[in-house]
């Protein structure tokens, strides 16, 4: 597997309190990675170690398949990042921002600033002041000027932060398009599921500092869907009839006693009565669906944003 991103249980502490606790994350290239989490979860401090402003108490991490050190820091003129809110000076225009960061980096391609310009879609708005302009075109800006460099990989801390649905529409669109059209591999941390769920490939979920899972976009939509829900008292009999009786194969017992049943939803009257007339008391049946925000609820102990 061909990772952008690879941590071995970075830890982070400040003082007596640890803010990342042992993270290990996987990102591959040309992925969308959703880290999600509530405020205060440990993804900015995360993100921060990643872009190289801090350093990990303990623990490493490879960029592009190499391990960081004092030696190979160049690495990191492969990525782009925003962390927290970009800032700007506002009596400047939007073209003289991008202009001066150019410069300031050593970045002498002369079409870079008009062609990020483009990119992110702020053309006609190049010569309005910073101070003029909406949330959401500075948004945009911080974007255009992590890419000026032409980076490979894109780390935004909560890009969706203040505002308003349209904004974040248009925000989401302009991330889609980074990834499919230029193949820029990209880290967006939010608290917002229902946007990193729209997003991302992979989601991250870190609570309290800790890692609790990745999972792929099918693991996700296996996780949001349609059931029935027995529960027996004689549950490995049961799970034996629905194998041998019914050729019902896609079910989990979630705990004892209680069985899901992912397939042969119409068929619940038929189900009943096929494990009834084979002795098998069901206590309760019912279809339900599980929603990801249920899913999420289970695994930090909290609710997210929507």
């Amino acid at each position: 597997m061909d990772y952008i991103i690879k941590t071995e249980e970075i830890t982070k502490n400040y003082k007596k309190v640890k803010a990342v606790d042992k993270v290990s994350m996987k990102i591959s290239k040309g992925e969308i990675y959703g880290f999600l989490g509530k405020n205060g979860a440990g993804k900015t401090t995360t993100l921060r170690m990643l872009s190289g402003l801090i350093k990990p108490t303990s623990g490493s991490i490879k960029l592009f398949g190499e391990e960081l050190n004092n030696k190979n820091v160049e690495l990191y003129e492969r990525v782009g990042a925003i962390i927290e809110f970009p800032g700007f000076y506002g009596n400047l225009t939007v073209k003289e921002v991008l202009e001066m960061h150019n410069y300031l980096m050593g970045y002498n391609d002369k079409n870079s600033v008009q062609d990020v310009i483009k990119q992110v879609g702020i053309d006609s708005m190049k010569d309005r002041k910073v101070s003029e302009i909406s949330l959401g075109t500075k948004q945009r800006l911080g974007i255009a000027r992590t890419l000026i460099h032409k980076p490979e990989l894109l780390i935004l801390d909560e890009p969706f932060n203040g505002l308003d649905p349209l904004g974040i529409k248009e925000i989401r669109k302009l991330i889609k398009s980074l990834s499919s059209e230029y193949g820029i591999t990209i880290v967006i941390s939010s608290h917002i599921l229902s946007e990193i769920h729209k997003l991302a490939t992979t989601i991250g979920i870190i609570s309290n500092g800790k890692l609790l899972e990745e999972l792929s976009t099918w693991e996700i939509n296996q996780r949001s869907r349609q059931f029935i829900e027995l529960k027996v008292d004689q549950e490995e009999r049961c799970c034996k009839l629905l194998e041998e009786e019914l050729n019902i194969y896609n079910y989990h017992v979630v705990e004892q006693g209680t069985i899901r049943i992912y397939e042969k939803l119409d068929e619940i009257a038929f189900i009943n009565r096929k494990l009834m007339d084979k002795n098998i008391n069901i206590i309760h049946s019912s279809i339900h669906e599980s929603s990801l925000e249920d899913y999420f609820i289970e695994q930090t102990g909290s609710e997210f944003d929507v």
